[in-house]
């Protein structure tokens, strides 16, 4: 349902939808620029991957046949996230260390990494930082919630992808948006539901299922912004939902009143998590300048 734009203080006449007719949701996903193609070599990773019995050996030589692919995928494994013993080397190794499902998410990562070059009016190292610490919220959350680790791990890391492909398919909409309500504010999804029907909540799930991602997956996208309204309960939407408040309050600041004031209750709750113990599962360090070089070259 459409939000009123007098309800969202400091939103521009120009951005009401009665007076500027958006892009449709539709149109923007079938938007040529606006979604990257999914790389061959990812394509044939993920069949192999969503086979019953997928061969590791496979997914090694796969991996391995794609130089750039192999870097980033090496650089992923190799940083604090996944905590290895010893240097992984090779795409073999990372295979036997690490498990088939955290593979997989590292091929999705490394895949958006090399797809989003130049985006107008975003700061690709701002916004794969943050996207890297809803991926390392999620993937702590879920471990208390006994959810798959992987999949929330994937999940936040794109699940702000929507705003990179609105900001390509149609920056002179979004760009004036970004003026009163930065893309990491707390009333950024709506803001852009009134201005434009559609958050990148609904973009990102639309990429995600054109991408083939897993229906759960696309589901948690779909639901993150309302997990558990009207008929949805969407466990991962509402690990999704946490994290990316924890992690805009970070690039935010706020302090231990402002946490206390935007904390998510109701998801919280739901999720048998309150403030404490979701500020618990915060990164060891926020900066994750190892992991960023994955992305940002």
């Amino acid at each position: 349902m459409a939000v009123d734009t007098q309800d969202i203080p400091g939103i521009p006449a120009h951005l009401d939808p009665g007076l500027l007719p958006p892009m449709q949701l539709e149109a923007l996903l079938n938007y040529p620029r606006a979604l990257p193609a999914m790389p061959r070599a990812v394509t044939d990773l993920l069949g192999e991957m969503n086979r019953e019995e997928p061969s590791p050996r496979r997914v090694g030589q796969l991996i391995g046949n794609d130089p750039a692919l192999t870097t980033r995928v090496l650089r992923l494994s190799n940083s604090a996230f996944f905590r290895v013993s010893r240097k992984i080397g090779s795409a073999d190794e990372a295979v036997a260390l690490l498990g088939l499902t955290h593979v997989r998410s590292l091929v999705m990562a490394a895949a958006l990494g090399s797809s989003f070059k130049n985006v107008p009016g975003i700061d690709l190292k701002q916004f794969w930082r943050y996207s890297l610490r809803v991926a390392e919220i999620s993937k702590s959350l879920a471990g208390v919630l006994h959810q798959n680790q992987g999949n929330a791990f994937t999940a936040g890391l794109i699940h702000g992808i929507g705003i990179l492909i609105m900001h390509i398919a149609m920056p002179d909409e979004v760009m004036p948006l970004d003026m009163v309500t930065p893309p990491f504010d707390l009333q950024r999804d709506a803001a852009e539901q009134a201005a434009f029907g559609y958050t990148y909540a609904d973009v990102g799930a639309g990429m995600a299922e054109k991408w083939q991602f897993p229906s759960d997956m696309v589901s948690a996208l779909a639901h993150q912004l309302e997990p558990f309204e009207g008929q949805a309960y969407d466990r991962l939407g509402g690990i999704l939902h946490l994290a990316s408040w924890r992690a805009r309050a970070e690039e935010l600041q706020l302090d231990n009143n402002g946490l206390l004031a935007t904390f998510p209750d109701m998801v919280g709750l739901t999720l048998g998590l309150d403030l404490d113990s979701v500020l618990g599962k915060d990164p060891s360090e926020w900066s994750f300048s190892q992991a960023l070089t994955a992305f940002v070259d």
